[in-house]
């Protein structure tokens, strides 16, 4: 062994003393005292906030200098040139185009609009959910003085050379905390919106119509469909299949409740633990369910709930709570996030985990993927701040942005990514809402 190897390596990482830190730039220790006071700022949470945040700090100074690949001879010419030669097939062209394009995102902040001037910008984005043809973002806002304000960004000024949005508030529903947001096709495509809310106790659950927040005929708005109270609500999804039609679930603290909202059926299924995601099915009448206590299951929701009869169809586990599922488009895999970081791609056939994607952060969030298979991306937002967006086939870790704002718990961006996003004549690119403010990334 070279002598002088090993002692570079015990330089470069310091042994950890109990009630001391090292401090690289002054290499010295210094002593740890427990609690935040005057005469000692310093503990292990500000030390390790103060790397982080020079971290964050480092990483956007190279986003200016437009970092351009994450692969060592990638680019645009090269591409082409193997394209033409045939060494190429269009599916990997695409796929490394698409690489090319996540990596030269650049980040513009969107000016938003409101009908009430005093209401925009004032509150802190909480959660973004788009609508499927990506024209609308619906918001769930944190207010001052506690509860949430809900509204619906319109996203067609996208188009635009200055980046300009209009959002539309109602006022009349600001009295809870949401935990999960659908958009429901009832009367059209993405007519309704599914709300899980957290009352003082119990929780509810509430289907309104999308024109709520619409800016026309404000004298000539229709209700709230349907709502009921529930016991504390973790997730929700909407049923786009014809055999479970006008159907959505509700995951509940150790139950799953599937309510037809127009004849009002329930119907209740019982689980050993907390259902914290979900989504259906829409080739067959099936309803995937993420628990904490790691497990995933499968209901065929046309099957009548029997004493001593399993209903559970399709299950395997992961090592922590499951925080978000996603069923791909063939319907054969479904991806999961747990709250030890780890992102799974699973083989429904087998119920084996086939694919890992490494990098995610997440220890106690209820965190979303999501997955563009048009694009072959996966992304995802982690605890510490930073959204990272993967190669969907070879789970390469494309990109790492790091948050306009300082890391924290309130602090945690809410994104949402589409080739399309105005609709079908709109931009490609990442939508990023963090703290009052919105940003979008450019993919051209």
């Amino acid at each position: 062994e070279d002598p002088s190897s090993s002692s570079s390596m015990q330089n470069s990482v310091a042994p950890e003393l109990p009630g001391f830190y090292y401090d690289p730039e002054k290499n010295r220790y210094f002593r740890l005292l427990p609690g935040h006071n005057n005469h000692n700022p310093l503990t292990k949470d500000s030390i390790q906030h103060k790397a982080m945040e020079c971290k964050r700090l480092r990483l956007l100074q190279e986003e200016e200098k437009q970092k351009k690949t994450t692969r060592a001879g990638l680019n645009s010419s090269v591409l082409l040139q193997k394209r033409q030669l045939g060494l190429l097939s269009s599916t990997s062209y695409c796929r490394l185009v698409h690489e090319l394009k996540v990596n030269c995102m650049q980040r513009r902040k969107i000016e938003i609009h409101s009908p009430d001037s005093s209401v925009a910008g004032t509150n802190n984005f909480k959660i973004i959910v788009a609508d499927v043809a990506c024209e609308r973002i619906f918001t769930v806002n944190d207010v001052e003085h506690g509860g949430c304000k809900y509204g619906i960004i319109n996203l067609s000024g996208l188009g635009k050379e200055s980046l300009t949005v209009e959002m539309y508030d109602n006022l009349y529903f600001t009295n809870r905390k949401v935990n999960s947001v659908c958009w429901a096709s009832l009367t059209h495509p993405d007519s309704h919106l599914c709300l899980m809310g957290i009352a003082e106790t119990p929780g509810c659950a509430s289907l309104l119509p999308a024109s709520l927040f619409s800016s026309t005929n404000p004298g000539d708005r229709p209700g709230m469909l349907c709502s009921f109270k529930i016991s504390t609500a973790w997730s929700c999804a909407w049923c786009l299949n014809p055999q479970a039609d006008n159907c959505f679930s509700t995951g509940l603290t150790r139950r799953v409740l599937v309510t037809n909202v127009v004849t009002g059926h329930r119907q209740t299924f019982g689980t050993s633990s907390d259902v914290l995601a979900q989504q259906f099915a829409t080739q067959t009448p099936v309803l995937y369910n993420g628990c904490r206590s790691g497990e995933i299951f499968s209901i065929d929701v046309r099957q009548r709930n029997r004493k001593g009869q399993s209903w559970k169809a399709t299950r395997f586990f992961h090592g922590s709570a499951v925080t978000s599922i996603h069923l791909m488009e063939a319907e054969h895999y479904l991806m999961a996030a747990d709250m030890a970081g780890k992102i799974k791609l699973w083989d429904l056939r087998t119920a084996k985990c086939v694919k890992q994607y490494k990098g995610h952060h997440n220890e106690y969030a209820l965190l979303p993927l999501h997955v563009n298979e048009e694009e072959g991306l996966l992304i995802a937002v982690g605890q510490d701040c930073y959204t990272r967006i993967w190669n969907l086939q070879d789970a390469h870790l494309l990109r790492t942005i790091p948050s306009p704002h300082p890391s924290s718990k309130d602090a945690i961006p809410s994104v949402v990514f589409s080739s399309r996003l105005g609709g079908s004549r709109g931009v490609p690119g990442l939508l990023m809402a963090v703290k009052q403010d919105l940003y979008h990334f450019s993919y051209n």
